[in-house]
C-alpha cells in the first residue's frame, strides 16, 4: 500500500500529536475495524481504571485485527478515538502511545470524542479504526 500523510503548514502540525491531518492512499481492499476495546479474548478487562494500559490494549487489538488480514498497523489511515469524561490530562497518555505505535512519519488520520461512556462501565476509551490493504 502506498500511504501518503500530509500535513499542511497552514494547519497545525499534528504529527507531534500522534496523526496526520490528512492520508491519502491507493485504491485497495478497505478494513473497517469496529471498536476497539481493552478486552482480552475472554472478555477480561485488561488495566482496570488505567487509562494507559487500556489504549495500549485496545492499539494491540487493532494490530491482532490487522495482522490476521496480514496487515500492520502501518496500513490504518483512520481512527477514531472515544474517551470517557475527556480531560486535558488524557490527551498527553493518548498522544504518548499513538506516536509509539505509528511513529510521527506518516500516523493515521484521527478524530476524537469525548464520552458520556462506551458499552460496559469498565471501558475508559474506544479505538475503531479504517485500514487499506
Amino acid at each position: 500500500m502506498n500511504k501518503l500523510a500530509v500535513n499542511p503548514k497552514e494547519l497545525f502540525n499534528s504529527t507531534q500529536y500522534g496523526f496526520s491531518q490528512i492520508v491519502v492512499c491507493d485504491p485497495g481492499k478497505l478494513v473497517f475495524i469496529s471498536g476497539q476495546v481493552a478486552w482480552d479474548s475472554n472478555l477480561n478487562i485488561i488495566g482496570k481504571n488505567d487509562l494507559k494500559i487500556q489504549t495500549q490494549k485496545s492499539i494491540e487489538n487493532l494490530k491482532i485485527a490487522m495482522e490476521s488480514l496480514g496487515g500492520t498497523l502501518d496500513n490504518i489511515v483512520m481512527l477514531r478515538i472515544y474517551k470517557v469524561d475527556y480531560k486535558k490530562e488524557d490527551g498527553t497518555v493518548i498522544n504518548e502511545l499513538l506516536k509509539e505505535n505509528f511513529g510521527t512519519v506518516a500516523p493515521p488520520a484521527s478524530t476524537w470524542v469525548s464520552v458520556k461512556g462506551l458499552a460496559n462501565e469498565g471501558f475508559l476509551i474506544e479505538i475503531e479504526a479504517q485500514a487499506v490493504l
